[in-house]
């Protein structure tokens, strides 16, 4: 059997075969390695180094890490990089270097393997794993979504069963007001007692129909539309003082004035001002010390148009203030009536107009909720 020659072998071998001489100037290149990369031999030889056929990052990488270690350690192996084709395109290669010395003189003996194959494995395999992370990533995102849309479920379920509790409670007694007072009337009454009567029932009404004003309020502000309100040029001064009269039929039992300072122009919605005022004046009467004025000032100019309602009377818990303009929240006092709502709503009314609104509360100075609205 005759093998073929050295030489032969050398051209034909499956993987291209290079030699460089000192800093890598190509002295020799097999056939594979000319095919691959697109050159004659002529065109190589004594022409360009190693690194010439080496694209930017390959050069870099060869400089900073392939040739200190050729010359640490005589030789580097599997070493993946991207050298280019004579029409400029990219090739991804493996490359083993072993320097050698011959007749005197230092070389480098270099075996190339095309690596389109691994490569594309290597991308596909980063590709998934990139895929994999972002749905791991994507599962976390969903599993903490439905964890807090659970736990936001579980909250309205409470509280939508703590609702229809206190609801059920709150309209039960003035319903009961109003049969007792029609049973009364159907019985026939004088006409001092029956003008009492009919007071009741119409209080009775005012109240449930006063609840019912702060469930739909309330459900617009939990849908996330918040309250809807209508602001335009309005004397304050002058609406809440009309207000304050109507409260003061309201709330017979109560004393309460207003006061004003300054000039009343603001830009306002006043029907919802009113609202915000008379829920405070409502907290007042059924928290403040009976017999004591509550107290309704109104302060223009500036910056800021105020609004104060202050009434006296125990101090609000400490640990109840944090939570006091959360729906649902009440007091202990068992005067209090209402479904809780009151003090909510009138924080989104006061959001609504761009405002804000805070409270002090002590033993010796009572309570004073402070309203402050932006100037005209």
């Amino acid at each position: 059997m005759n093998l073929p020659g050295a030489e032969a072998l050398y051209e034909a071998a499956p993987c291209g075969l290079l030699v460089c001489g000192a800093g890598g100037l190509l002295v020799r290149a097999n056939g594979a390695a000319c095919r691959w990369l697109q050159y004659q031999p002529d065109e190589l030889a004594g022409k360009l180094r190693l690194q010439d056929l080496m694209t930017a990052g390959g050069r870099i990488f060869f400089a900073t890490h392939l040739q200190p270690l050729l010359r640490l350690q005589g030789s580097v192996s599997e070493v993946k990089l991207e050298m280019r084709r004579r029409d400029g395109k990219p090739i991804p290669v493996i490359l083993n270097i072993a320097e050698r010395t011959f007749e005197g003189g230092a070389f480098w003996q270099v075996a190339l393997f095309i690596a389109e194959d691994r490569h594309k494995y290597e991308r596909e395999l980063l590709l998934q794993r990139r895929r994999a992370e972002e749905l791991t990533a994507q599962h976390v995102k969903d599993e903490q979504e439905l964890s807090l849309a659970r736990a936001q479920a579980e909250d309205r379920a409470q509280f939508a069963e703590q609702l229809v509790g206190v609801v059920s409670h709150d309209i039960r007694n003035p319903l009961a007001v109003i049969d007792m007072s029609t049973v009364l009337l159907q019985k026939g009454v004088s006409g001092a007692q029956r003008e009492a009567v009919v007071a009741r029932i119409q209080r009775s009404i005012g109240r449930v129909q006063h609840l019912v004003s702060d469930l739909l309020d309330f459900t617009e502000a939990k849908l996330g539309r918040g309250l809807k309100v209508q602001p335009r040029p309005v004397d304050l001064h002058q609406a809440l003082a009309e207000s304050v009269g109507e409260l003061g039929v309201a709330f017979p039992a109560q004393a309460i004035r207003h006061e004003a300072a300054g000039p009343g122009d603001c830009n306002a919605d006043p029907d919802r001002i009113a609202q915000a005022v008379g829920n405070l004046v409502a907290n007042a009467a059924s928290h403040g010390a009976p017999g004591e004025p509550i107290t309704v000032r109104t302060e223009g100019g500036g910056a800021h148009f105020r609004i104060t309602v202050h009434n006296h009377g125990p101090a609000i818990p400490p640990a109840l203030m944090p939570r006091l303009f959360e729906p649902m929240v009440r007091g202990s006092d068992v005067r209090a009536q209402g479904v809780g709502l009151g003090l909510f709503i009138v924080h989104e009314i006061v959001a609504a107009h761009g405002g804000s609104v805070q409270v002090t509360s002590s033993p010796a100075d009572g309570t004073a909720f402070v309203i402050e609205l932006p100037g005209v």
